[in-house]
């Protein structure tokens, strides 16, 4: 069984600009002669690897703990693309997944430096599926994420965001991305792996 980590390590992890860092502490440390090391940890709830819940950008969206773990684990496509993916690009990103596994083409992810363009947004919102990841800190233009992000959010459809995909090729995976379990949170870090699936 080949598992494929795709999350970033957080202490040295993308931060979308103005997002404040992962800070660690050591609250005990045995070479200063404590009897246990002891960590400390804070973090925004977007760094690194992480998942987006409605509730992001949506006032009345689904919370972190509100949405049910099938949406994070389960059958995943990963699609490649470079550069801004058009609406004629999502057709046929969902097109080449329904026709490798039904169940994956639920949860997208797309490898590469990516922006999902609105039109690609609208078909991914309308096309039924649970999930859709991408590698950028953010899903759509950095400088102007809201747009695809409330298509998205609006038709519960969760975001991935931050993945790394360099080592994992197109094709079927397993995919485990759950989140933290933070109630009222509008996002939360996630250790995401993908298993490949015996063919």
């Amino acid at each position: 069984m080949k598992i494929y980590d795709i999350s970033q390590e957080v202490f040295g992890c993308q931060v979308y600009p103005g997002d404040p860092a992962p800070e660690k502490k050591m609250l005990s440390f045995m070479e200063k002669g404590d009897l246990y090391n002891l960590t400390a940890f804070s973090m925004c709830a977007h760094n690194g690897t992480h998942i987006d819940a409605p509730f992001h950008f949506l006032k009345d969206g689904k919370t972190v703990d509100a949405i049910c773990l099938e949406v994070f684990v389960g059958m995943a496509y990963v699609a490649e693309h470079q550069g801004i993916v058009s609406g004629d690009d999502a057709v046929k990103i969902i097109e080449k997944a329904k026709e490798q596994n039904t169940e994956a083409a639920k949860r997208i992810l797309i490898k590469g430096d990516v922006e999902v363009s609105l039109e690609a947004a609208k078909v991914f919102a309308s096309s039924d599926i649970l999930l859709l990841g991408n590698e950028p800190q953010t899903i759509g233009s950095q400088n102007a994420p809201m747009a695809v992000h409330l298509e998205l959010l609006d038709a519960n459809v969760s975001l991935l965001e931050g993945i790394r995909l360099s080592e994992v090729c197109e094709g079927v995976y397993f995919l485990n991305a759950a989140p933290l379990n933070l109630s009222g949170a509008d996002g939360s870090p996630c250790r995401a792996v993908l298993i490949a699936v015996e063919r």
